[in-house]
């Protein structure tokens, strides 16, 4: 039994050291795999960056050219015109005296600076009615100059029946305009004629007495040669 002894003993010894190794090992952070694992984050590689930005957008496209102008623009019809109070116009003359106009019997319609009306009496050398040919035109037109005739005519229409013009007026029919170009209109009133010009700045009519639409818009075309410029 005493041989036993010591070999025992040295068993227990060498278990007991193992353990203690074991325990050892265990608590040094960096001996072991476990170490490593428990390594701060830090040590890792760094993320990846992320994606690179957006490439800057394309430079705005360059506005268009302005469109060319208009065939219909003034200077393609004959420019801004004015018009004056002639002596005489288209073989008559203005009238003086009691023929001559005292007032403005034709409202011309809204006026400002640079604008020039012209109402006046223009009387036959001889034939036809007693009553004079009445004028009225505006130039340097702001709105479009068809609206103002309009608006003339009704005026002259007022103005023709307070004087002995009679009926309702006809049908407004076209007419050659003359070398100035626009439009020249003329229409019936009773036995009466009415006429009507207009074009890129300026718009005109006449009250024509005793006389037909188709003749009246001869004698309006020439009296316009004098009256506008």
């Amino acid at each position: 039994m005493t041989g036993r002894q010591p070999l025992a003993a040295r068993a227990l010894f060498a278990a007991a050291a193992l353990a203690a190794t074991l325990a050892l090992t265990a608590c040094d952070p960096e001996g072991t795999e476990d170490g490593d694992a428990a390594a701060p984050a830090a040590s890792s590689a760094p993320a990846a960056p992320k994606s690179s930005p957006a490439a800057p957008t394309s430079s705005p496209a360059p506005t268009s050219s302005p469109a060319p102008p208009s065939a219909t623009t003034p200077s393609a019809t004959g420019g801004k015109r004015t018009l004056t109070e002639a002596r005489t116009a288209g073989g008559l003359t203005r009238g003086t005296g009691e023929a001559q106009l005292s007032d403005v019997p034709v409202d011309p319609g809204d006026m400002r600076d640079g604008m020039t009306v012209v109402e006046a009496n223009y009387v036959r050398a001889s034939g036809g009615s007693g009553r004079p040919v009445l004028f009225a035109g505006v130039d340097d037109v702001p709105e479009d100059p068809s609206k103002r005739r309009e608006h003339l005519w009704r005026g002259l229409i007022d103005y023709a029946l307070g004087e002995g013009s009679t009926g309702s007026p006809g049908t407004s029919v076209p007419y050659p305009a003359g070398p100035l170009g626009g439009n020249l209109e003329c229409f019936p009133l009773g036995s009466d004629a009415l006429c009507g010009w207009v074009d890129s700045s300026t718009a005109a009519v006449a009250l024509f007495p005793a006389t037909a639409p188709a003749d009246a818009a001869k004698q309006f075309a020439l009296m316009r040669a004098d009256l506008e410029h």
